[in-house]
């Protein structure tokens, strides 16, 4: 079973950046689409970025142009670079396979506020 392990959130003003990580516990990338979810207090989880094993990325309409998501078959490793980050990305983020196929981490707080 694989195992999924989020880092990198935290508090941050609007406007303000973070990097989130995503470990697999092995390689998986040649196989699965990743993506990064995001779940905000009383809204279901919703899938924000993805990106196919041939390196396609896709993105939700409200975080295209400000967030990327990016990987590294060598670290096992899926990032998420958080740009221009405003009060509505407050929210738990988790990554899983795209569509979702693996036991949920323990995602990673994101807290936009000033």
């Amino acid at each position: 079973q694989v195992q999924l392990v989020e880092s990198g959130g935290g508090l941050v003003q609007p406007g303000g950046s973070l990097r989130l990580s995503c470990a697999a516990s092995r390689y998986i990338f040649s196989i699965y689409a990743m993506g990064w979810y995001r779940q905000a207090p009383g809204k279901q989880r919703e899938l924000v970025a993805s990106i196919t094993s041939g390196g396609s990325t896709n993105y939700a309409d409200s975080v295209k142009g400000r967030f990327t998501i990016s990987r590294d078959g060598a670290k096992n490793t899926v990032y998420l670079q958080m740009n221009s980050l405003k009060p509505e990305d407050t929210a738990v983020y988790y990554c899983n396979a795209d569509p979702v196929y693996f036991r949920w981490g323990q995602g990673t707080q994101v807290t936009v506020s000033s």
